[in-house]
């Protein structure tokens, strides 16, 4: 994944973290995924952290996206510690990412795209983590 993320992530949670490329879906606006093992964090359940191919945009979230109603959601379920969440925000910080968050992507968006038909409601998940 680009720019040291998957190295700078096994090193914070000294664990092997799992990689999925979006490319492999030439028509996903998704980079790619970074998954934290659960075993490898406080609570036990899994960190993904999505990559968009617009710039360096990431989402963070706990077991996969759309499971919580962002962090502060799956933090309140305790299924998200706030230490690991800041080791992982941080790391992108730090590499230069902005970090978008889940409940923001939820948000209509009404810009230009090239959505696939069956899309009702466009929302920038949509837009910069979706396919199109």
């Amino acid at each position: 994944m680009r720019f040291g993320l998957v190295d700078r992530l096994e090193g914070d949670f000294a664990a092997h973290c799992t990689t999925v490329a979006g490319q492999e879906n030439q028509e996903s606006s998704e980079y790619g995924r970074i998954c934290v093992p659960g075993d490898a964090t406080v609570c036990g359940t899994r960190i993904v952290v999505c990559v968009s191919q617009f710039g360096s945009l990431a989402l963070v979230c706990a077991d996969n996206p759309g499971a919580f109603l962002g962090t502060g959601n799956a933090q309140a379920e305790g299924e998200l510690d706030g230490a690991d969440l800041a080791r992982v925000n941080r790391a992108l910080e730090e590499l230069g990412y902005v970090v978008v968050p889940e409940e923001l992507l939820e948000s209509d968006y009404d810009g230009p795209s090239r959505l696939h038909p069956h899309v009702q409601r466009p929302t920038w998940w949509n837009r910069f983590f979706g396919d199109f």
